[in-house]
């Protein structure tokens, strides 16, 4: 058995990391990965550097996990800054630090790569090298995002600490069509979704949805111009760019689906790009150039959730953030990431703020109302 970090996902057979995917999970798969870095959306530049971990048996990848040092918390959705400056107002280093995730990507995954058979063995390897890895090179700690329950409960089990957070999905029913959807809502939630699709329509906007197969150049490069404009709009960096959008669409023409809105005069003016596992549907960029009331919702959501009754995907994760997102028929959700601090001197102090964090989550959850009939 041999265990080597790799700098370069592309030094990794694609089939046999594909292999230990669950869920034929769009993110967790080397052609989005790869695109990342052949399109330097990760780089030292934007502060996630790829360490992938991988475990080979007989020169056969048996383990693995995709793994980041990290110099910021950029692209994360786990807040830590509050950590991060109790170390600085000490002369510590919090910087770097390693993180399994998907960058820029709030979507519940695996983290921890490993066939069924052999989870234990794996998993205890995989944690013991990234442990390895903080100790030897001085990274403060190593931070597991948005994993799923079962290594959340494995993680727990060997003492790492586990933040709360939550998001809103949606989840089909086995609805045979929109209308047998907004018939379990509320009243009035069924009438102002109504309401706001009929907006667009009254704006004479037309709906695309396309995949990796339909969509043109000309559409990439339009949705490129969307998604900078998102950004440009938040004053914040885009990370994304023409070249990995178009590259992902071709590698993974059936996972992708990117809803364009365009106008009566034929001007395509905005966008949303969803990615498509064999369960979930994930909603993860949006932009405009022109705006147009209702149209966010339109394109983001109720596009997405008539794909998945359409296509029998049972759920839909349309990112983090938005509690505007329940009277849409999205429900809150529990999300989690653990985390382990290497020697850390805060360690009862951020093991009391996380517990804090868990009674508020819970407590927020609790107050939320249902967007249906039956509760």
């Amino acid at each position: 058995m041999k265990i080597i970090i790799h700098k370069n996902i592309n030094q990794i057979s694609a089939l046999e990391w594909n292999a230990l995917v669950n869920d034929n999970n769009p993110f967790l798969r080397h052609e989005f990965l790869s695109a990342l870095e052949k399109n330097a959306c990760v780089s030292r530049k934007f502060g996630w550097i790829p360490c992938h971990i991988v475990i080979y048996e007989n020169k056969k990848v048996i383990g693995a996990m995709p793994l980041y040092e990290k110099y910021n918390t950029y692209g994360e959705f786990v807040f830590d800054h509050a950590w991060a400056d109790a170390y600085q107002r000490n002369g510590l280093n919090y910087y770097p630090k390693l993180v399994s995730s998907i960058p820029y990507t709030p979507a519940t995954g695996q983290r921890f790569l490993a066939r069924k058979k052999d989870q234990d063995k794996i998993f205890k390897l995989l944690l013991k090298t990234v442990q390895q890895l903080c100790e030897h090179n001085n990274y403060s700690g190593f931070h597991c995002l948005f994993l799923n329950k079962e290594e959340q409960k494995w993680l727990e089990e060997n003492k790492l600490l586990t933040r709360h957070d939550c998001q809103f999905h949606w989840h089909n029913n086995n609805y045979d069509t929109f209308e047998d959807f907004l018939s379990t809502l509320t009243a009035k939630k069924r009438k102002n979704i109504r309401q706001e699709r009929r907006r667009v329509k009254q704006s004479n906007i037309t709906m695309r949805c396309l995949n990796g197969f339909t969509a043109t150049k000309e559409d990439w490069a339009n949705f490129t111009l969307f998604y900078n404009q998102t950004f440009k709009e938040k004053y914040s960096t885009a990370t994304l760019n023409y070249g990995f959008f178009h590259e992902v669409a071709k590698k993974l023409p059936e996972q992708i689906l990117l809803v364009l809105a365009d106008t009566k005069e034929g001007d395509c003016i905005a966008g949303s790009l969803m990615f498509i596992s064999d369960s979930t549907l994930y909603g993860r960029h949006w932009g405009a150039v022109k705006q147009v009331d209702k149209l966010h919702f339109e394109a983001c959501y109720y596009q997405g959730i008539e794909y998945c009754i359409k296509h029998k995907i049972q759920h839909f994760e349309p990112g983090a953030q938005g509690e505007h997102k329940i009277a849409r028929g999205f429900i809150p959700t529990l999300t989690q990431s653990c985390h382990w601090l290497y020697n850390s001197p805060f360690q009862s102090s951020i093991e009391q703020f996380v517990q804090h964090e868990k009674d508020a989550i819970k407590h927020y959850m609790s107050n939320l109302k249902s967007p249906y009939t039956s509760s």
